[in-house]
């Protein structure tokens, strides 16, 4: 059998613009394709991990994220010594491929696909003969689960026919098609994987951004006072932020076919892609509270700081009328030259 394995970072670099390309390889070619996400090819190699030839392609969605699809056959991916070599794969592979910043704080997906080539003597009736060797390795686990876990994990799938199914969990899935037509499957896969690391790549960048707001108007003893040019900085932010969190939003405008949209509907499902987008959401609503209660105090001191100011000049104003009164009345005398 045949493991593909998906990681998904960052990648943000700057880079020489290069020709975009078309996503291939969806069933019955819709009509129109996934649209707003730019696809580059980075590199395409042959690597050996652990006696097992890796082969490699690396791409870039939108220059914002890489997407690393790496295929390699195991005799029986079920047996206990193979999850050590699939770990063992999987730790070179992130090492080599994924920054060290990204590794340590986890902003990164992973996901692993089992492609199958016949499941006899249906694919339904195969799985359920594998199911408890399915579950654990999706999991990745060699301890025994319960029937409650295992039905949950093998519960999501879609048939494009008789003889083609996919089983969908959050941490893997297996592919199950005749002549090995794996790829439009893959290509759903990597677009889920790659609009959950949008939106974690979001919901991160607004945490760091409520941080700075916290640190600099509420926790510092001595915080500045805020300014225009603060708070611009702050709203040109937010705007990225806004308009990141759109295109995420508008990126997947491509179902056209029912095959397609099926199976992504239980991709967005089962990757949680609805509970992140409304995290994200109310995260950017809480935020935009937080900027329009900031500007409203900037207001708010600039019109006490003119008031002070126009009742310093009535003052002054006032000083000056009462020292011409009591000079007009002789009370004060100015000296001779």
């Amino acid at each position: 059998m045949e493991i593909c394995y998906l990681l998904a970072f960052p990648d943000s670099a700057e880079r020489k613009p290069q020709p975009v390309e078309q996503f291939k390889g969806l069933k019955d070619a819709p009509y129109f394709q996934p649209i707003d996400i730019d696809l580059v090819t980075v590199g395409i190699e042959t690597l050996v991990v652990e006696g097992y030839a890796v082969a490699v392609t690396r791409q870039r969605y939108d220059d914002v994220v890489q997407m690393i699809e790496c295929h390699y056959e195991m005799d029986d991916p079920f047996a206990f010594s193979a999850l050590h070599d699939r770990t063992k794969i999987a730790q070179v592979l992130q090492s080599r491929y994924i920054p060290e910043t990204c590794r340590q704080n986890g902003l990164f997906e992973e996901y692993t696909i089992l492609l199958v080539n016949e499941a006899k003597p249906t694919p339904d009736k195969w799985i359920e003969k594998n199911a408890l060797r399915i579950s654990r390795f999706i999991r990745s686990q060699r301890e025994t689960l319960d029937k409650t876990e295992i039905e949950e994990i093998l519960h999501s799938r879609a048939r494009y026919s008789a003889s083609e199914l996919t089983l969908v969990d959050w941490e893997g899935a297996v592919i199950i098609a005749p002549n090995a037509d794996y790829q439009s499957d893959i290509v759903l896969f990597k677009i889920g994987n790659y609009q959950l690391l949008r939106y974690r790549m979001l919901d991160r960048s607004i945490e760091e951004l409520l941080d700075t707001i916290n640190e600099s108007f509420f926790q510092n003893k001595r915080r500045p006072r805020a300014t225009r040019g603060m708070i611009r900085r702050i709203a040109e932010h937010k705007l990225e932020v806004m308009l990141d969190f759109e295109r995420a939003e508008q990126s997947l405008l491509f179902i056209g076919d029912w095959y397609t949209t099926k199976l992504y509907e239980i991709i967005h499902r089962e990757f949680y892609l609805k509970d992140w987008k409304e995290s994200v959401k109310t995260k950017l609503d809480n935020l935009e509270h937080i900027v329009q209660t900031i500007k409203d105090n900037l207001a708010v001191s600039w019109e006490n700081l003119m008031d002070r100011v126009q009742l310093a000049l009535w003052i002054l104003l006032l000083l000056g009328y009462l020292y011409l009164y009591l000079l007009d009345a002789g009370w004060i005398i100015l000296p001779k030259r």
